[in-house]
């Protein structure tokens, strides 16, 4: 179940990012996701291990199976430390490459850029980078000289807006960039906190695993036992 929503978390991340992929230009901010889905798929198998050493009462199984734990949970550790150091440079990112980024948007014929500021402008419910002015300096704009912004700036509630910037209560007055940043910021704790909470998970199944060893190592009646023998 672990290994489940440990890849389903950093699915969810490679998802998302697609989506504003154009806005964060340092792929490697990736790394925690892809970790995270390594560490999911190993722990299935970690997982397996564990529970035929458990019910074979297997010693070098289990501690097989404590010393795997103990890399992932190291594993872990380091994605934790990678998440919120990306998670710090998400808003230079976004800063450094928003406003390129708007320049390319060609409203007539979308590219993949133009479609990524129409999604996000709709999705996030924000218009230009700061507010919808921003649109006024962006080449779009001035070629198309019909003192309007994409449509994508229009609230959804408004089935006659046109984009006219001479009715901007019908616009998004709040800015992308900030928004687009909060989001960033809340992928990256997603696996912050799924990292640090399989990690807690990963501690309790090796403390498990060191007492069962303990017994086999420590109790002459349980090796007796297990062996068919009898204990006087």
């Amino acid at each position: 179940a672990a290994a489940g929503i440990l890849c389903y978390v950093g699915a969810y991340v490679f998802i998302t990012y697609d989506d504003y992929d154009h806005f964060f230009e340092d792929v490697y901010t990736l790394i925690p996701a892809v970790i995270i889905i390594a560490v999911g798929t190993l722990l299935f198998i970690i997982g397996l291990i564990g529970c035929c050493a458990t019910i074979r009462e297997s010693r070098c199984g289990l501690a097989t199976f404590v010393i795997i734990l103990l890399l992932v949970f190291i594993t872990e550790v380091v994605v934790v430390v990678l998440g919120y150091i990306y998670r710090a440079k998400v808003e230079d990112e976004v800063d450094h490459s928003i406003q390129k980024v708007y320049n390319r948007y060609n409203g007539t014929n979308p590219d993949a850029a133009s479609r990524a500021i129409d999604y996000v402008q709709r999705q996030l419910r924000c218009c230009g980078i700061h507010n919808y002015s921003d649109w006024e300096n962006t080449i779009w704009f001035k070629q198309t000289k019909n003192n309007s912004v994409p449509l994508s700036c229009c609230k959804a509630a408004l089935s006659n807006c046109t984009g006219s910037l001479t009715r901007p209560m019908d616009l998004y007055s709040e800015g992308c960039e900030a928004l687009v940043v909060k989001k960033l910021q809340e992928i990256m704790m997603y696996v912050i906190w799924a990292a640090l909470a399989f990690a807690a998970i990963q501690l309790l199944g090796m403390l498990c695993a060191c007492i069962v060893l303990c017994r086999r190592s420590r109790d002459p009646a349980y090796e007796l036992l297990i062996a068919g023998g009898t204990y006087a």
